[in-house]
């Protein structure tokens, strides 16, 4: 994207990460909607050096580096989270065997777990996600055997103790009863092992099947099992917001 030893005019590095034309970017930088490092900038012929610039629109933050991916997996069950696996078993690796770039998988899903994790070259947004000060909000659904009473909703987002510590969900929401089985949705911001499991399990609800279904603002959606898609600016720049960068 290189432009000139001073840097990129602004205009241009707005169109190439997808935001808007350039004429439609300088009409952004007119209303004052964008800002670099923390400052609002008015003036058009800006120039910003694109491989460390901070950037945001409307306060989201905009990934201007072209070296940066960001991939949604639909982790099927059975898959281990690992990018190789001594025993041979199915791994997050051999989805990306094709691609040169090197990437790795933010946490975890469990083998007998499904759905979505997220996959990247950007270490720093990588770290922040896992974190649990950053409390980023991750959704399950979870099959357990029902019924499921109304108590235990209250109980779960009030804690309960574990065996490495007290725990608690963010949020807990019965989506239906079935045939002896229960389908709930939990949200919740740590990232203990199994810590879905466990929580369900201590109520008296072992889960039978768990499906994460999103992680901060970014779906899953009907993304079939095993495919991998990139996510969009939107998405990307509100996983940034999330974390605080």
């Amino acid at each position: 994207m290189s432009d000139s030893p001073e840097g990129v005019r602004l205009q241009k590095v707005l169109s190439s990460a997808g935001v808007a034309s350039r004429r439609a970017a300088e009409d952004l930088i007119d209303q004052g909607r964008v800002s670099v490092d923390g400052e609002i900038v008015r003036e058009q012929g800006r120039r910003v050096d694109p491989e460390n610039a901070v950037i945001h629109v409307d306060g989201v933050r905009v990934v201007v580096r072209d070296d940066r991916l960001y991939l949604a997996l639909n982790k099927p069950r059975g898959v281990h989270s690992t990018m190789t696996d001594d025993r041979g078993r199915p791994c997050v690796g051999d989805y990306l065997r094709d691609r040169v770039d090197r990437l790795f998988h933010v946490g975890r899903l469990d083998a007998d777990s499904e759905g979505l994790l997220l996959l990247t070259n950007d270490g720093d947004l990588a770290h922040r996600l896992m974190h649990p000060s950053f409390e980023v909000f991750k959704t399950y659904l979870a099959e357990v055997p029902g019924p499921v009473g109304r108590d235990v909703g209250r109980t779960l987002r009030e804690g309960v103790l574990l065996d490495d510590g007290p725990a608690r969900v963010d949020s807990f929401k019965l989506v239906d009863n079935y045939a002896g089985k229960a389908l709930v949705e939990v949200v919740l911001h740590e990232g203990r092992k199994h810590i879905v499991r466990r929580l369900l399990e201590e109520v008296g609800h072992p889960v039978l099947k768990l499906v994460r279904t999103q992680i901060g603002e970014v779906r899953l959606g009907n993304q079939r099992p095993g495919s991998i898609r990139a996510l969009n600016r939107p998405e990307v720049g509100a996983l940034y917001s999330a974390v605080g960068l």
